[in-house]
């Protein structure tokens, strides 16, 4: 099922990525579900994504982070020479898989063990951008018109 978002995008200013990430979901594209892969979420800002690649090696992998997406590509080395393959029953295909990654989230470990890829992220929001208490100082009490200053403006006036 395709939804259209052009009426959104007419009545809307600063969406269209959001827009377009929408769109891009509701699509449906071939080979997308490979290889497979789990989200984890650790803890309050730690996330892991686990990908089945079997028979890849790590030279064979490479990661790469831009901006707000990490992209994952695989390519399979060819065979050496003189190896014949009789039945070939593990995907060997290329693959790319990305991912769009929320800000300040970052990759901080990748290991490749037992034909697993672990891809460790944790989001580092800046100080500068964390919410911060501001304190409110004082100066000896409220700057107001008390009692005092209004028996003084009374003398003033019946003078």
């Amino acid at each position: 099922m395709r939804y259209d978002f052009s009426p959104l995008y007419r009545s809307t200013v600063g969406f269209d990525r959001l827009f377009d990430m929408l769109d891009q979901a509701t699509r449906v594209e071939p080979m997308t579900n490979w290889p497979p892969y789990n989200i984890e979420k650790l803890g309050e800002d730690q996330y892991r994504i686990t990908m089945a690649v079997a028979g890849f090696t790590p030279e064979e992998i490479q990661l790469v982070q831009q901006e707000s997406t990490l992209i994952v590509t695989g390519q399979k080395h060819s065979e050496p020479d003189g190896v014949q393959i009789l039945h070939r029953g593990m995907a060997t295909r290329a693959f790319k898989q990305s991912f769009d990654l929320a800000d300040h989230v970052q990759v901080v470990a990748a290991n490749l063990d037992n034909g697993l890829l672990t891809i460790e992220l944790n989001r580092e929001v800046p100080e500068a951008l964390k919410p911060r208490q501001i304190e409110i100082a004082s100066s000896g009490g409220p700057k107001s018109v008390g009692q005092n200053n209004l028996h003084q403006i009374d003398q003033a006036k019946a003078a």
